[in-house]
């Protein structure tokens, strides 16, 4: 077996592959290294999802539209993840190349300039949450009385983040899968401390059952009276419960191109996610509902941290000491965890365009451990924002760019919706068979895209309402969704003029580089298993020379 490093020791350039012979196969990688396993892709997709949303946001949507609502608004948006978890999973399944994203995707199966958009879309925004994610770390600390600036904390987060990116993707992998288990396991045991209180297990014993769902009720009224402000309490909520999911199934996708097996362990992985999704979210916002008063003042103090949290305050009106202070670490951890998930993502976005050619060759250029290392390096730059919550003016500023961020989520899986359907017609039309498919799909798809575009629209409806109305409110409201139409419908008219808005079924390309990911997984299923275990065997030893 020869192997060949056609650029300098430490760098490799995406163009310039490396190339192996095992047997009678050529075998060519480029910079990333395929180092998430199994279990990582599993713990870190499902912990993408649980983060301060579930444990602090929650609270909000409760405190609106009471347990009733929450729990109905929860299930809606579960289905509707579901729906965009077998689209995502079933196009990163058929050709999980290095790069991958679903913006990758979108540019080969629907247009360039819609890719274009979305690439960008993912890599600002993605960058703006890591900020904000790490501000939000920074108030969670502030829980337990300290006298240290609030820059010490933000710069303390910051390093360490940045430092666990700049890390080969096997530590990383490692760190966020210890980070997800760490969210799992306090979900579970608030699950099961619910239970207790629910059943009159407290200190005070007092049995609360289903108590607060009959007074103050299961549903509440939002800015209007009657029916209409009912109405408008739901739609708010449901809005309002898609931040608690977003980006879990892109997360899955970035991770592809740098994951074992990823043909067998993808499917595996959007599987467990579901019925993670259901153990976590549904029997949470049953649990929610059922211990803490939904006009609990706290719940919409805007502290950001344990003490808004619903699970913390069913706490404290139980009075069992100490358990406020390990919900607020398991919150920070999740904040960190978070913003260490984005800064990923970010990074990967840009990897991505670049190895499209729509961003500098030189971000697809990776280290010899298989980082692409200047990637990782633009995509940090957006973490110094968050000083800019040092004082209360430059945290104006912030705020505007957190704006840029609010639409993201809907606008990427109403993206995602397209590109399956698209994706899906053409395997048809070209006789191609995917190694997953849901029976669910295409039939999902089509019903989640016009709901997510509704969802989308109804991001801050809430301005509209008489008195409520400012400029202001509206475009920091809704200001992300022009800047995407301009990033798509502006490289359309510069760049990419004469070719169609949306290629054709039977135009697009479902074959390139797919023998190198067939043969690819067949090694690895041959003597490497999707947990990167390793027999003793030549070819094994073969391909540990190729992926190391």
């Amino acid at each position: 077996m020869e192997s060949k490093d056609k650029t300098t020791d430490n760098i490799h350039d995406l163009t310039q592959v490396e190339s192996c012979k095992v047997g009678e196969t050529l075998i060519t990688t480029h910079g990333t290294k395929r180092r998430i396993k199994s279990r990582h892709a599993q713990m870190i997709a499902i912990g993408g999802s649980i983060g301060t949303g579930l444990f602090v946001g929650s609270g909000q949507a409760l405190a609106i539209g009471g347990p009733g609502f929450l729990l109905v608004a929860y299930c809606l948006t579960f289905l509707l993840v579901y729906g965009v978890v077998t689209a995502v999973i079933e196009i990163g399944a058929y050709l999980p190349v290095e790069g991958a994203s679903m913006a990758y995707y979108c540019g080969r199966y629907v247009s360039k300039s819609l890719g274009f958009a979305l690439g960008w879309l993912y890599f600002y925004s993605f960058g703006i949450i890591t900020a904000y994610e790490i501000t939000a770390a920074s108030i969670v600390i502030n829980y337990w009385p300290n006298n240290v600036p609030v820059a010490v904390w933000i710069t303390v987060m910051l390093v360490v983040i940045v430092a666990l990116n700049l890390s080969p993707v096997a530590v990383y992998a490692e760190t966020e899968f210890r980070f997800a288990g760490i969210k799992v396991i306090m979900l579970v045991g608030l699950l099961i401390l619910s239970l207790v209180l629910m059943l009159g297990g407290g200190p005070d014993h007092d049995r609360i059952g289903f108590r607060y769902w009959n007074n103050p009720g299961a549903t509440k009224r939002y800015l209007v009276s009657g029916s209409c402000g009912e109405f408008t309490s739901f739609l708010y909520v449901w809005v309002f419960a898609g931040f608690s999911f977003y980006f879990g199934p892109e997360l899955m996708i970035f991770m592809t191109g740098e994951m074992h097996s990823p043909r067998k362990n993808l499917p595996t992985a959007g599987r467990r996610f579901f019925y993670r999704l259901i153990l976590f979210y549904i029997l949470g916002a049953i649990a929610i509902g059922a211990i803490c008063n939904s006009n609990a003042k706290d719940l919409t103090s805007g502290e950001g941290n344990a003490n808004a949290s619903p699970w913390v305050i069913a706490i404290q009106n139980a009075s069992i000491p100490i358990l406020p202070s390990i919900v607020n670490a398991g919150i920070l951890t999740s904040a960190w965890s978070a913003g260490n998930s984005y800064l990923f993502m970010s990074s990967r976005a840009l990897f991505s365009l670049a190895v499209a050619g729509d961003a500098p060759k030189i971000f697809t250029r990776c280290t010899k451990y298989g980082l692409p290392i200047y990637a990782v390096a633009a995509s940090s730059c957006f973490c110094l924002l968050a000083y800019l919550n040092v004082s209360s003016q430059a945290g104006e500023v912030f705020n505007w760019f957190i704006s840029l961020t609010n639409t993201a989520g809907y606008t990427s899986w109403a993206v995602c919706c397209v590109v399956f359907l698209r994706f899906r017609k053409s395997c048809e039309a070209q006789g191609v068979e995917v190694p997953y498919s849901s029976r669910f799909q295409p039939y999902a798809a089509w019903v989640c895209l016009p709901i997510f575009i509704f969802l989308l629209l109804c991001n801050g409806f809430t301005v509209f309402y008489p008195g409520r109305f400012t400029a202001s409110s509206f475009l920091t409201t809704y200001l992300g969704i022009p800047i995407f139409l301009v990033l798509w419908i502006g490289h359309k008219l510069i760049f990419n003029g004469k070719e169609k808005w949306i290629y054709g079924p039977t135009e697009l390309d479902l074959h390139t580089g797919l023998r190198e990911v067939q043969e690819s997984e067949e090694l690895q299923h041959g003597g490497v298993s999707g947990d990167g275990g390793e027999s003793d065997n030549r070819l094994v030893k073969a391909m540990k020379a190729i992926w190391e």
